[in-house]
């Protein structure tokens, strides 16, 4: 219920549903509902000489990266999706976007893309390691377990990347409301979380990536002999993939017509 642009300027401005913060006003307003205020909207605080190059907006909360490749999130964090150690709401009161801290995505660690999902979030870092945090419920943290990360002290520092496969690094990452989807290094895709629809691709409805074992295991999703992924995008609960030969496919959930297979 909120929207966020990036700007030519490199700055940040949300508008929409201001509950918990998300927009990063420092209060709980809601803006561009009424005359004037989208005209008069301030940029978000992203810190002293701060822009971003980057910006993600999850259920109720909202991450960017920063010119310097740190990582800032405000709005809801009650499950960890903010990365702050705590669960926390910030950037609904003023004061607080002016001094967010960037999340401890790990000694040396910096981020090259970001994505939120409902209430998790991941980066894909410069050693094109993921890390995700947050609700972990369905195994949308890819940690081999349903806990929630990001919320408690000391768990981003020892937050481990996620087991992508044996030597395996991605490229791209992107997060539905409860499932996360990577472009692996070798144009492959995988997917974990929830899967009550078949938005992992993996010709069933179990959830991957809440149990032991599950994430090393994790087959890549099958895009057709001999296809592979350029690009990915999940929805709510189905996902897409731009194929090498520029073609698209969609799986999981096709209420409403959504993956394009005329049913």
């Amino acid at each position: 219920t909120h929207t966020c642009a990036l700007l030519d300027d490199a700055t940040v401005k949300c508008w929409g549903q201001g509950t918990f913060g998300r927009l990063g006003q420092g209060s709980t307003a809601n803006l561009g509902d009424q005359a004037g205020e989208m005209a008069a909207l301030a940029a978000v605080n992203l810190g002293a000489g701060r822009t971003a190059t980057a910006i993600t907006a999850g259920n109720a909360h909202t991450c960017a990266v920063l010119d310097n490749a740190t990582v800032k999130c405000w709005g809801a964090g009650t499950s960890g999706q903010l990365g702050y150690d705590a669960p926390l709401i910030l950037g609904d009161a003023p004061g607080e976007m002016a001094a967010l801290a960037p999340v401890n995505l790990g000694v040396g660690r910096t981020a090259t893309a970001i994505t939120a999902g409902s209430s998790h979030t991941c980066a894909l870092l410069d050693n094109g390691t993921v890390k995700c945090w947050g609700a972990g419920v369905n195994g949308q943290l890819g940690q081999d377990s349903t806990t929630n990360l990001g919320d408690l002290a000391g768990q981003m520092a020892a937050l481990a990347p996620v087991n992508l496969g044996a030597g395996r690094t991605a490229t791209a990452i992107t997060a539905g409301q409860s499932h996360t989807c990577a472009l692996l290094d070798d144009a492959t895709v995988k997917c974990w979380g929830l899967d009550d629809f078949g938005q992992l691709g993996q010709d069933s409805t179990a959830n991957l990536g809440d149990q032991a074992g599950e994430m090393a295991a994790l087959a890549a999703v099958n895009l057709g002999a001999g296809r592979t992924a350029t690009a990915i995008t999940p929805g709510n609960t189905h996902t897409c993939a731009v194929l090498d030969d520029a073609t698209v496919k969609c799986w999981g959930d096709g209420t409403q017509g959504r993956l394009g297979q005329d049913s």
